[in-house]
């Protein structure tokens, strides 16, 4: 479930001027789609691509640059475990810096040069530990070793005697930032949130490091947060976003003059838009105005210009602004999941060039670098291997539909090579996980393996997505599993009139939420689904209650509110109330350690289905979390499912 994102949005009364001259489509703008408009084009090269090739294809992201700017680290399952590597900024092959059989992430430079610190995990139960290893390469230092406390998210102070981290324990309700001492490795607690489900995120420290900017909002509603300027000394805070109701107002950049904040806020008309925030004055300057969802980027090292992104429907243009104009420039990219990357700023020290990552239906994801007095990138890693480079992959296609109440669904579609329209095909409905999340344009090494072997695939965004306003994204609120799985019902009903698609072999997969809903589907309208793959999704809220993070807890009742006022919400929203009606042949997937939706949820779905004398099979993964992390279980994964959809919905069954 990803309930720890960035926030969202309402109204409020704060200071404003200037205005944005950037963007103003959004879903409104949307045209529906005519299902016959939907083709699959002739490829006689086209083929299955090997699960080994789609699987041994690397993912790359978290990339950082070194103080003088001639190296960068990044993340990669080169090796077939997330480690961290570096290379040099003007390419070549990377260098291997770790080796832990365990994932890494949030890798950042000190400002010496000299350490590179990150978070790590255990066998994917998200209680991360902060450690660093000497940047030249040698043995890794775990900084905090709490098995019971999580820390993340490292931010190096300018003078590099500290760090500010998420903090929070096992058991506790909200996240802290802490001050790790560089020297002593003592850590100490910076804030006290004393309301549950709201967290603390560290944004920028002041240039002379008295200040540390942060971010205060709900987790569990993801819908209110604030920006602060707290003292290092003392602890004092000061709300530099005072406002009424509840209103998103989120950092991302600190100038390097310290003087202005870039944020996000949807102040201005409910959707997330760019400002520049005076600190002194509290003052709002609007970059953007959009319907679509903007995210705020990072300042240049002059404090000349500064970035930020849009994602529209699920592709994400990438924009650099002048500070003193906000007038902005497209930075050109193919269309897909386009990110600055670099942590904390995509900018060289110099300023002159970029990091950015790229990645879409028929392209890995790598990380390029951006040289700005040329406006011409250079891929600096490559993801694929030789066969994805000469194996064409039918491209992602965004396409629009009505659902049961007259709101408009978008939703990726994928249509294999070479189909005849003669409403003979397979197809596969892929709900999302969150369900405050969204499908994006990205690779997805699971569509790609089902697209080339026959299978037409459709991702909606459906109510409850983020990306289309507040309003949407809690559409769903106390009715999960309700009007969203009708906008996935509507999915198939696109399917069938596209002409392509047999009625009677349709599926249903997804994980986290998106295996809830393929539960919910295949219980509460199983007259329509043929065979169902769920993997982590969560069959009952109350045991999920009673085995969930306590974090987590809050987060499902901001969704569905008090269990016990609310016990028939509880009971009509879960997939054990209608698991008896299932008809469709199901496989679970899970991971032993998952810390969101624990290993319980798949048991209770087995041990009902098989019960009923119904088809189910399930594969426990042991060290794994919440997703499959290690290529081999990812492979194993996706191997099984291929099999199960080729038997129910390719065979004779």
């Amino acid at each position: 479930m990803n309930c720890v994102r960035t926030i969202l949005v309402s109204l409020v009364l704060l200071p404003t001027c200037a205005s944005s001259f950037a963007q103003s489509s959004g879903p409104d703008t949307r045209q529906i789609t005519d299902p016959k408009s939907v083709t699959s084009a002739s490829n006689p090269s086209a083929r299955p691509v090997p699960i080994e090739d789609l699987y041994y294809t690397r993912s790359t992201f978290g990339a950082a640059w070194s103080p003088d700017g001639s190296e960068i680290i990044f993340i990669t399952d080169l090796s077939g475990r997330f480690n961290l590597w570096k290379v040099k900024a003007a390419g070549g092959w990377p260098l291997q810096l770790t080796q832990s059989d365990e994932r890494q992430f949030g890798a950042t430079w000190s400002p010496d040069g000299k350490w590179i610190v990150y978070q790590q995990d255990t066998g994917g139960n998200e209680l991360w530990d902060i450690y660093a290893v000497p940047s030249d390469g040698g043995k890794a230092i775990n900084l905090t070793n709490t098995p019971n406390v999580r820390e993340e998210h490292p931010l190096w102070s300018h003078d590099g005697k500290a760090l500010a981290l998420g903090y929070k324990p096992k058991e506790s309700t909200v996240y802290d930032i802490a001050v790790l001492d560089w020297q002593t490795r003592a850590v100490h607690k910076l804030t006290n949130e004393q309301t549950k489900n709201h967290a603390w995120f560290a944004v920028a420290w002041s240039p002379d490091d008295k200040t540390l900017f942060a971010v205060r909002g709900e987790i569990s509603g993801e819908s209110e947060a604030d920006v602060y300027a707290v003292d290092v000394a003392s602890g004092r805070l000061e709300n530099l976003t005072p406002h009424q109701g509840k209103i998103l107002f989120a950092a991302s950049s600190l100038s390097p003059d310290g003087k202005t904040l870039l944020i996000i806020s949807n102040q201005k008309n409910g959707f997330e838009n760019v400002a520049l925030l005076n600190v002194a004055t509290k003052e709002l300057t609007w970059v953007t105005d959009t319907k679509w969802q903007a995210s705020a980027g990072s300042f240049s090292p002059d404090g000349r210009s500064f970035t930020y992104g849009i994602n529209e429907d699920g592709r994400t243009d990438l924009y650099l602004a002048d500070r003193a104009t906000v007038r902005p420039e497209k930075i050109g990219f193919p269309p897909g999941l386009n990110q600055f990357s670099g942590n904390p700023t995509p900018f060289s020290p110099s300023g002159d060039r970029l990091l950015l990552s790229h990645q879409s239906s028929t392209h890995p994801g790598d990380i390029w670098v951006y040289e700005l007095s040329r406006r011409r990138p250079m891929q600096l890693t490559y993801s694929a291997i030789a066969s994805l480079e000469t194996t064409p992959l039918p491209t992602a296609e965004i396409v629009h539909y009505k659902t049961f109440d007259g709101k408009t669904i978008s939703a990726f579609l994928w249509i294999p090579f070479n189909l005849q329209r003669e409403a003979s095909n397979p197809a596969l409905v892929l709900p999302h996980g969150g369900p405050t999340g969204q499908m994006v344009d990205y690779w997805n090494p699971q569509v790609a393996a089902l697209v080339s072997r026959g299978y037409i695939c459709v991702a909606p965004n459906v109510r409850g997505s983020t990306g289309y306003g507040i309003d949407f994204q809690k559409a769903n609120y106390q009715d999960l599993g309700g009007g969203d799985l009708q906008d996935e019902v509507y999915a198939t009903e696109f399917l069938k009139a596209t002409g392509y698609v047999n009625p009677k072999k349709i599926g249903i997969t997804g994980g986290s939420y998106g295996g809830y809903m393929t539960l919910m589907a295949l219980g509460k309208t199983p007259e329509i689904w043929a065979a169902g793959v769920e993997e982590y999704g969560i069959i009952n809220w109350f045991t999920m209650l009673q085995h969930e993070d306590a974090l987590l807890q809050e987060y499902e009742k901001s969704l569905l509110g008090d269990p016990e006022k609310n016990r028939k919400v509880y009971e009509a929203d879960s997939p054990i109330t209608y698991i008896h009606d299932v008809k469709a042949p199901l496989l679970v997937l899970q991971g032993d350690n998952d810390p969101r939706v624990p290993k319980e949820e798949a048991q209770q779905v087995v041990d009902l289905v098989k019960k009923d004398g119904k088809t189910v099979d399930v594969h426990y993964y042991p060290n794994e979390g919440h997703g499959f992390e290690k290529r081999e279980n990812r492979i194993d994964a996706i191997d099984r499912t291929v099999a199960w959809f080729d038997k129910y919905l390719k065979g004779s069954n």
